[in-house]
């Protein structure tokens, strides 16, 4: 999918009425294939650049075209459409926590799905070895018919990357894919979205804190200060200099120092739900 920014701006979609925008006249071209890592510090505006792009947020000023369209000014079953083809994996993957990870994965085709096979496949997995396959590239095979709840925080974020896998989606938009991975599961995930985007011409555009992997595994990389562009460069080109620059006074990031926000570890025991009679 070809992506066009022109002159964007955009407000984070938490953000209060009249607050200033996260993304401030961002001008941004990739290429239909091309593979994108997006780098700065918090607050830059990563994560709502992937919202505009998703096309779950309206921008206050500037233009947005996927593939020639403009999304709002599309009608509405056009839109959904569009939408179809786009796949965003947040940084927290919103899976039903008793859900099977066979069926969660393969929640990943639902937008190709007709409504009668989207509530079958609920109760009736329609294709477990693609589910198999897909766990497999990220090493969770044995995870297949586990429920979600049973799962870590790096084990559920890496179910939620393996729906990519299954999406009929042109356009993967992925956030912060391996903040709860531990570096070796990080280099496999990476691995694994890179050649699979690249396999099946897909567009791939990502948020990452981890700068090292952003620079070894992707060819373009985009850098964000405040909402807006500090450099869009081939990564060799992407010096220290640069680099200290754009996490200036944010130093511990940069080194990677800041804290994970869930590590690959097992859940919490489960608490007694409590129960109020009215």
């Amino acid at each position: 999918m070809d992506i066009e920014l022109q002159a964007v701006a955009a407000r984070h979609p938490a953000a209060r009425p009249g607050a200033a925008p996260a993304l401030k006249v961002l001008d941004l071209r990739v290429r239909r294939g091309e593979q994108v890592a997006v780098i700065g510090p918090s607050g830059a505006g990563k994560t709502t650049l992937l919202q505009v792009l998703a096309c779950a947020l309206p921008v206050a000023a500037g233009r947005v075209s996927l593939d020639g369209q403009d999304p709002w000014t599309l009608p509405r079953r056009a839109l959904q459409k569009l939408r179809g083809r786009l796949f965003l994996a947040p940084q927290v993957p919103p899976l039903p926590p008793r859900q099977r990870v066979v069926t969660s994965v393969l929640a990943g085709r639902l937008p190709a799905l007709g409504l009668a096979a989207s509530l079958r496949s609920l109760f009736y997995p329609s294709d477990i070895p693609a589910a198999f396959e897909a766990l497999d590239r990220f090493d969770l095979a044995d995870k297949l018919f586990e429920r979600v709840d049973r799962l870590s925080g790096g084990e559920r974020q890496r179910v939620g990357l393996a729906r990519a896998l299954l999406a009929p989606a042109t356009l993967w938009l992925v956030d912060e894919p391996l903040s709860a991975l531990d570096p070796t599961r990080a280099r496999q995930a990476m691995v694994t979205l890179v050649d699979g985007a690249a396999g099946r011409g897909v567009t791939l555009v990502a948020t990452l804190h981890q700068v090292d992997m952003a620079l070894a595994h992707f060819p373009r990389i985009v850098g964000l200060r405040d909402g807006a562009m500090a450099f869009d460069l081939p990564a060799a080109q992407v010096s220290r200099e640069r680099l200290e620059r754009l996490y200036e006074q944010h130093e511990d990031e940069l080194r990677g120092d800041a804290p994970a926000t869930a590590q690959d570890t097992p859940p919490p025991a489960p608490q007694p739900a409590v129960m109020h009679c009215r």
